[in-house]
């Protein structure tokens, strides 16, 4: 039976042994989120930078630009971090690629690249992912992307999350971080949005009136959707079936 582990912190992950896994990068608030939405939205693929000088160039080869540093849109950039970006037509998406750059994500997902196999996870594509690794049957690291390398809540949550829908088969009982993610999870789970107005990420979000992100980014199943990142892109390899028309927004 494959073992699936949680890497808390990507500053955490010289202790992890990627090689031959499969790592599941999660930053919940925002980036894998709305690298999940802006696919589901019609991108044909993302380009994640970690420098925002880098980002900003790929304009002129014909990306859309999307960027954000400490949870703010940067300057001269198509886009920030937020998942409406991609859904409320201010900025035509479909069709088009985007490069992006966040102050935790994409740094989690370059720093994963030992990995057999890189996946964009979220809640909203959490059964997806679960599906998927179900049929790769390989060990799992779930690398939160944390807050400039520290532990963040929402994102625990979500590999808790991935665990108790894996639990049949996988090994979740190895690991105390999966333990405590599961435990954690089961706190939760009753009001996933009550127990996440307590977080330091929220309160980061909510003081940048960015209310209806958090309550978008903890929908769970809304998109069929496993993106992966290789060869320095991310896409969606597995197809795409929409789950729900309607976000209620």
């Amino acid at each position: 039976m494959p073992s699936l582990d949680i890497c808390f912190s990507p500053e955490l992950l010289p202790l992890y042994n990627l090689q031959g896994k499969v790592a599941v990068v999660v930053d919940v608030l925002r980036a894998t989120s709305s690298i999940v939405t802006a696919l589901a939205a019609g991108v044909t693929h993302v380009v994640p930078f970690s420098e925002l000088d880098e980002c900003r160039a790929q304009a002129a080869l014909g990306y859309l630009t999307a960027a954000e540093r400490d949870g703010r849109q940067a300057e001269g950039v198509d886009l920030g971090n937020s998942p409406f970006g991609y859904l409320d037509g201010q900025v035509a998406v479909a069709g088009r690629a985007v490069a992006l750059t966040t102050t935790n994500g994409t740094r989690a997902l370059h720093l994963s690249a030992a990995a057999d196999e890189i996946v964009v996870g979220a809640f909203l594509n959490l059964g997806a992912v679960a599906d998927h690794l179900r049929r790769l049957n390989q060990d799992v690291v779930v690398v939160c992307a944390g807050w400039k390398g520290l532990f963040c809540l929402e994102d625990t949550l979500f590999g808790g999350a991935l665990a108790a829908r894996l639990q049949a088969d996988f090994d979740t009982t190895s690991s105390d971080a999966t333990l405590a993610a599961l435990d954690l999870w089961a706190a939760a789970e009753p009001d996933l949005a009550g127990y996440l107005l307590r977080s330091a990420h929220v309160r980061r979000l909510n003081s940048l009136e960015a209310h209806q992100d958090m309550a978008f980014c903890i929908r769970q199943d809304e998109y069929d959707l496993v993106p992966v990142f290789k060869n320095g892109q991310i896409t969606d390899e597995h197809g795409f079936q929409r789950i729900t028309d309607e976000h209620g927004f």
